[in-house]
């Protein structure tokens, strides 16, 4: 093939990806104005609008001229960049034109349907308003996997070849069934051991029974988080939605939240984390926007951004004593509500978590597995849409020992169904790998991290996340984007570490097991206290079913610990022998 040839061939691709990229994200902007601007009365016009936008990018993602085009660059010689896009733009053809034109359009309409009718179901409290719109969009979906791979099992083709915003390659699903096990193990027992614990955190100090957090005021102060994260406003609206999400890209991304007169949290948590979602469209490369290198690498990738900003950043004790001063300042009923207050009011683990996006870290991830498994289950036909009220609060009780009194509390609280399918996975594998992207980072970066955060200087961070990840776009598959980035395959390990670490601290769980140590005598030589408390602590965690290579805190932390309890008073150490960055698992080369 001729050099001139291979160049006409290419900006044919580039052409077809430029069309089906901007219906896309003009299908998402309609999506926003449904939420957030749109009067009630233009529901039923939308949802043909938007079908109509989804089939229009179907038919530029089908057409037979892309199909031609990609057939001449078969083997063609290629630069790096160029056969990124090629790849990427003949997956998605592949999979796009494998689906008969006829099902497509079935599935826009009822995509672009559903969501109104999960809008309506919310209003009326009443799942039977949107379980027969879901029962149709999993039944197409099925359809859907059949002819994308009849030879595989459908609930895995739904997952690895899904296209578009929703999709999120190259993360093979028994990678996420081996995550969601080893998190099962883990902190199924963790989380029964801080509810057995008798630390006293301040929970409700950024709660309020009278309802006087004005929303109003609460904007602003969430401007203010939003400033402290640098966010720029000239490529940001940010608005209220029924559920906080972020669309967009390197120009224009519109953000919501949503707000609670009597928890503070709520709204803050939900910004931070679509902050993170904004931040990854900031840090795509702008001249590569219409191509895949413009283009976020996938949904879990994207929830690795958020999980970040939310939890390791926005959820550490260095941000609320940069931060909460100007809570105060909007808030002056909290001028009693210290930097640590805040910190564990937004890092308690709930005994009455109903909710998913006001979840802890912990329990969140028990929300997530009975989705999947609901989902699972309902995809192969071993259940009905209708069984699902049901369904979800029996596991809700199974897994988080609660059981919601309404379907706005249990399986209607997310829009997921209408769309995305599967709709929660994304989230995990999110968390999972903003665990080791901070890890990977605070190995990386000469500043201390915490001491960046503490000083209200985010600049650094931002600039390593979008260094690393954030600005090669789809320039690589996602494990090679995760190896990339942080130097090993991706791996729950620094998660499960992670928590342990920060919540078996909070919780007092290191107090409990020097108490036992105490009370068992296993610490006799003064030679070798630190040695005869690390055994101790082996043993104590061995019996509560722990992992041996989990983490210990510091030898000045345990040795504080073991002088406080032979006086028996318990020890309330300083963040500075709180440091994440001492006892990491060694990462993997």
């Amino acid at each position: 093939m001729s050099s001139e040839s291979a160049e006409q061939a290419y900006q044919t691709v580039v052409e077809h990806s430029n069309r089906v990229l901007d219906l896309e994200k003009t299908n998402q902007l309609m999506r926003w104005d449904s939420d957030v601007m749109m009067p009630a009365e233009g529901a039923t016009a939308r949802a043909s609008q938007r079908s109509t936008l989804s089939a229009a990018r179907h038919g530029y993602l089908t057409d037979d001229a892309l199909g031609t085009a990609l057939e001449q660059l078969t083997d063609a010689e290629l630069n790096d960049e160029r056969a990124a896009v090629v790849r990427e733009v003949r997956r998605e053809y592949t999979t796009a034109a494998s689906v008969p034109d006829d099902l497509n359009a079935r599935i826009n309409e009822v995509n672009s349907r559903a969501h109104e009718d999960w809008k309506a179901a919310r209003e009326d409290d009443d799942w039977s308003q949107f379980g027969p719109v879901v029962a149709e969009h999993f039944d197409l979906k099925s359809q859907w996997a059949n002819q994308v791979d009849p030879d595989t099992d459908p609930y895995e083709v739904v997952w690895s070849q899904r296209t578009g915003y929703l999709a999120q390659p190259h993360i093979p699903l028994s990678v996420v069934d081996e995550i969601f096990e080893q998190l099962r193990e883990e902190l199924v027992p963790l989380i029964a051991d801080i509810h057995d614990s008798d630390a006293d955190l301040a929970t409700d100090a950024l709660h309020s029974t009278d309802g006087n957090f004005d929303i109003e005021t609460q904007k602003i102060l969430n401007r203010a988080a939003l400033d402290t994260f640098e966010l720029d406003w000239n490529r940001t609206r940010f608005d209220v939605a029924p559920h906080p999400f972020s669309f967009g890209h390197p120009f224009d991304v519109r953000m919501t939240t949503r707000y609670d007169e009597s928890n503070l949290t709520e709204a803050l948590t939900a910004t931070i984390h679509e902050f993170g979602h904004t931040a990854y469209a900031h840090g795509l490369e702008q001249d590569h926007y219409g191509t895949p290198l413009g283009e976020p690498r996938g949904i879990g990738i994207h929830e690795s951004q958020s999980r970040f900003f939310e939890n390791h950043v926005g959820r550490t004790e260095a941000f609320w004593e940069f931060f909460m001063p100007t809570v105060k300042e909007h808030f002056p009923q909290l001028a009693d509500v210290t930097p640590r207050d805040a910190y564990e009011c937004v890092n308690q683990v709930f005994d009455d978590n109903y909710i998913r996006v006001d979840a802890d870290e912990l329990t969140y991830h028990l929300h997530i597995m009975l989705r999947t498994e609901i989902e699972r289950d309902l995809f192969h036909d071993r259940i009905d849409a209708e069984e699902i009220p049901e369904l979800w609060n029996d596991k809700m009780e199974s897994y988080l020992g609660i059981r919601p009194e309404t379907d706005n509390e249990g399986c209607l609280q997310d829009p997921h169904w209408s769309q995305s399918l599967p709709g929660f996975i994304g989230y995990t594998i999110g968390s999972v790998l903003a665990a080791q992207l901070d890890a990977a980072m605070r190995d990386d970066l000469d500043a201390d991290v915490d001491d960046l955060i503490r000083q209200g200087r985010v600049g650094p961070i931002r600039e390593w996340m979008t260094d690393h990840l954030q600005r090669h776009g789809q320039r690589y598959r996602a494990d090679e984007l995760v190896r990339q980035a942080t130097g090993e395959d991706l791996t729950a390990d620094y998660f499960i570490h992670y928590a342990h670490e920060k919540y078996g601290t909070l919780y007092d769980l290191w107090e409990q097991s020097l108490l036992v140590v105490s009370q068992q005598d296993w610490v006799e030589s003064t030679d070798d206290q630190y040695s005869g408390v690390v055994s101790a602590v082996t043993t104590f965690n061995r019996h509560l079913s722990y992992r041996p290579w989990l983490p210990y805190p510091s030898q000045e932390v345990l040795l504080r610990h073991q002088h406080q309890l032979e006086e028996r008073t318990p020890w309330k150490g300083d963040s500075s022998d709180r440091s994440r960055s001492q006892h990491r698992p060694e990462r993997r080369q």
